[in-house]
């Protein structure tokens, strides 16, 4: 059964990232004597971040203060784990992990939806120093294999359901459900000996987390994230005496979007444990689920994307349900609208519910409301936040590459302890988004203003965002000139009210040909997951280009 359109945005929050061109070319042009260059930082006072312990560890370090106190709460089927238990199982699947042959730095693919395995394989691979590249189980097998491939994972672990997609690659699978012929089963890794997982010397700048994302150019690519870059994201959020997200271990947080994209991964999972909340899963999307789990467990923290945001302010099921419990809620992944955010406070009117901004590459967060600060501060509608702490951004002018000061519109720079190490063996794509001053471009244009409040206002990249998920314009134009029919193809996106943004293509056909638009659209929807489906193909004559051959996709997107 295909998805709702709700459901659509919370499967997958694959990552929100960014298309930016190559700028040192602009920077060298600036041969005017050097600029103080303005810098803007937090509101709140930077924190000691540890840089001698290993992300589980961290993660993990204040969970034998509570080892009794539910950690993960399945909302599926009711099943609770302990924090004392999630710590034993965890490291026995890093046991189990090195007895399979899961060297350090080796990697392993979580091809998984919310829940316990999840976690526990995402932990016990980093205790063992090994590398998780997380995936969307809505991948069509050809976008899994890409991934797999490049990633040089040699082993998966998935439900049976996805191991079709999976014939032929050269991996070693394993089941968390059903016993499945060719296969191991999670119970070899469950059950072993905690004791004997060897011990691994960690550096900090170790790969802990390879999730993909399209960056700042072109196809997928993956995103080094080190234990130092996720420790540091998570401490710039939840530690020090004035957090940032205010969240403690009476908490309990929903636990709805997916956690193989790094915005659930980090500010859910990883936060969520590093303080000792309940998180409370779900395997897919369902309003009525969640909104019985909120009631049930008395959820008081909710991370959600714009769309859950809509069904909760628009669908009349919600006013019957007690949702007095929910006293934050954070958006991101796309923008939220000052209407939308209107409507839903008429419907949880308890709740502070203000928004995040991120990217995959920067670890991920980079600004954060402040109204879940422990001392809070007025937050302006439509503000993604301010600064997260221990880090620098700058606002840069395209044109000039100069930084610019409050209110003045350029793209976002980030710099800080939290950013990746860079792009899996692609270093001219990693020195095209990380200059040689540690600043990471981000391709998005904002303003900040006075109060240090960051708005975004457009974008210089070409990435489309369906819902917060990125569709490269790139992966569907490669798509569609393989059909012998398609001479070229260009893709743009469309607006669309609820998600923001929608590809469509404008095709080339070849002269023999007469091919239909509902033809073109099935040829690319069986090889791609299905947010990145085109709603409409535009016939023409030839795709516009500059000079230099570059696809004029300004114009093009003023045709749609």
């Amino acid at each position: 059964m295909a998805p709702s359109r709700v459901e659509d945005a919370i499967i997958q929050v694959e990552d929100s990232i960014t298309q930016i061109p190559t700028r040192t070319t602009k920077a060298s042009l600036v041969t005017q004597p050097e600029v103080q260059e303005h810098i803007f930082r937090s509101k709140l006072p930077d924190i000691d971040i540890p840089d001698h312990m290993t992300l589980p560890d961290y993660c993990m370090e204040k969970s034998l203060q509570w080892p009794d106190k539910a950690a993960i709460v399945d909302g599926n089927t009711g099943k609770v784990v302990t924090y004392g238990e999630l710590n034993v199982i965890s490291r026995r699947v890093a046991a189990g992990l090195a007895k399979l042959g899961l060297e350090k730095g080796g990697v392993v693919a979580v091809l998984l939806p919310n829940g316990v395995e999840f976690v526990t394989v995402f932990l016990g691979a980093a205790i063992r120093g090994a590398i998780v590249t997380t995936a969307n189980p809505f991948y069509t097998s050809a976008e899994l294999e890409k991934q797999i491939r490049v990633a040089e994972a040699t082993m998966v672990v998935t439900q049976s359901s996805y191991v079709e997609k999976l014939n032929g690659l050269n991996v070693q699978i394993i089941t968390v459900d059903k016993h499945v012929d060719s296969c191991l089963h999670i119970s070899l890794l469950f059950e072993a000996d905690e004791n004997e997982c060897p011990i691994v010397d960690i550096h900090p700048d170790d790969v802990v987390c390879l999730p993909f994302s399209s960056g700042t150019t072109g196809l997928p690519k993956g995103v080094m994230l080190t234990h130092k870059s996720l420790l540091s994201s998570v401490s710039q959020q939840v530690d020090g005496h004035s957090p940032n997200l205010n969240i403690t271990n009476e908490d309990s947080m929903m636990c709805v979007l997916p956690m193989y994209h790094i915005y659930s991964l980090n500010s859910i999972m990883l936060c969520g444990l590093r303080v000792g909340a309940t998180l409370v899963t779900m395997a897919k999307f369902d309003l009525h689920l969640m909104l019985e789990l909120i009631q049930k467990y008395k959820i008081t923290v909710m991370p959600v994307v714009p769309p859950i945001v809509l069904g909760m302010a628009k669908n009349p099921m919600v006013l019957n349900y007690d949702l007095s419990s929910v006293k934050k809620v954070l958006s991101g992944a796309a923008p939220l609208g000052k209407e939308l955010e209107d409507a839903f406070r008429a419907r949880v009117p308890d709740a502070i519910i203000g928004q995040g901004y991120g990217m995959t590459e920067a670890g991920p967060v980079l600004a954060m409301c402040l109204a879940f600060a422990k001392t809070p501060f007025p937050v302006k509608p439509g503000s993604c936040g301010t600064v997260v702490r221990n880090a620098e951004v700058k606002i840069v002018d395209n044109d000039t590459g100069l930084s610019l000061t409050y209110n003045q519109p350029g793209e976002i720079c980030i710099r800080g302890p939290q950013i990746m190490k860079g792009y899996l063996n692609d270093p001219q794509a990693t020195a095209n988004t990380i200059d040689k001053d540690g600043w990471l471009h981000t391709g998005d244009i904002a303003f900040i203003d006075e109060d240090e409040e960051m708005f975004i206002v457009d974008r210089v990249k070409e990435i489309i965002k369906v819902k917060g998920f990125q569709v490269p314009p790139a992966e569907l134009e490669a798509i569609l000139i393989s059909h012998e029919g398609i001479l070229n193809a260009a893709v743009v996106p469309r607006k669309d009210e609820i998600s923001g943004e929608l590809p469509v293509a404008f095709v080339v056909q070849a002269p023999s040909f007469n091919l239909t638009e509902d033809e073109v659209k099935a040829f690319v929807a069986k090889q791609v997951v299905f947010y990145k489906k085109l709603h409409a193909i535009y016939f023409i004559d030839k795709i516009p280009t500059s000079p230099s051959g570059k696809i004029l996709r300004k114009e093009l997107r003023n045709r749609v």
